[in-house]
């Protein structure tokens, strides 16, 4: 097989999903940060004014909690955090360099696509949860207006925290590891980006052995 022969890295539901996520937070950050602050309200123009968003701002939250529980069904057992996973962050800076032969070989996912992902999915969770709290005030009684305060405190953390890792995740798919875009837009990468990415994966689809994750 040569070094550019097609490899599947992603199946056509992975790719929905992933796209899925990506629609539905994108519209919830947008119509967030419009809302958040008035600096930022010109968003809302661009989706069809204040009400509009203010409207589908819940609705679109509710559909990216969906869509994660989707991926949660597909990636979690992949997305477990090993021993390979901390050897790999201590050599974060080689990744970032691209100096792959330099990082000790991973499986599908390497450590920092794991803990975007828990960023995103437990992320997901506390937005939902505070957000069910802003969504419908006139349910918590005003005695326990603190709750709202507080309520109102987290959800902006975690949206924060959320859009860092997404900001973090676009760089490194489209500057830093060149062919993840294709890769989740077509679901195939080379043999060669395969093995010099995530190699245990690789020699797990060749039948080779693999060493210790």
């Amino acid at each position: 097989m040569s070094a550019d022969a097609a490899v599947e890295r992603y199946n056509f539901a992975e790719r929905m999903c992933h796209w899925s996520a990506a629609a539905t937070y994108l519209y919830c950050m947008f119509s967030g940060l419009a809302l958040y602050s008035p600096y930022l309200f010109w968003m809302a123009a661009v989706m069809g004014g204040a009400p509009q968003a203010r409207y589908w701002h819940p609705w679109s939250g509710l559909g990216f909690v969906i869509v994660a529980l989707w991926m949660h069904r597909m990636w979690s057992r992949a997305m477990k955090l090993t021993a390979t996973d901390r050897k790999w962050m201590k050599e974060i800076k080689a990744y970032a360099t691209n100096e792959d032969e330099k990082l000790p070989p991973v499986g599908r996912f390497n450590a920092g696509q794991k803990q975007f992902y828990w960023v995103m999915y437990y992320g997901a969770g506390l937005l939902l949860l505070t957000g069910i709290v802003m969504w419908f005030p006139e349910a918590i009684p005003f005695r326990w207006r603190l709750v709202r305060s507080i309520a109102v405190v987290i959800h902006e953390c975690a949206a924060l925290a959320t859009i860092g890792g997404l900001i973090v995740h676009v760089y490194m798919g489209l500057f830093v590891v060149p062919g993840s875009l294709h890769a989740i837009v077509r679901g195939t990468v080379s043999r060669n980006w395969a093995m010099t990415h995530h190699r245990n994966w690789y020699r797990r689809l060749a039948g080779e052995p693999v060493s210790e994750e």
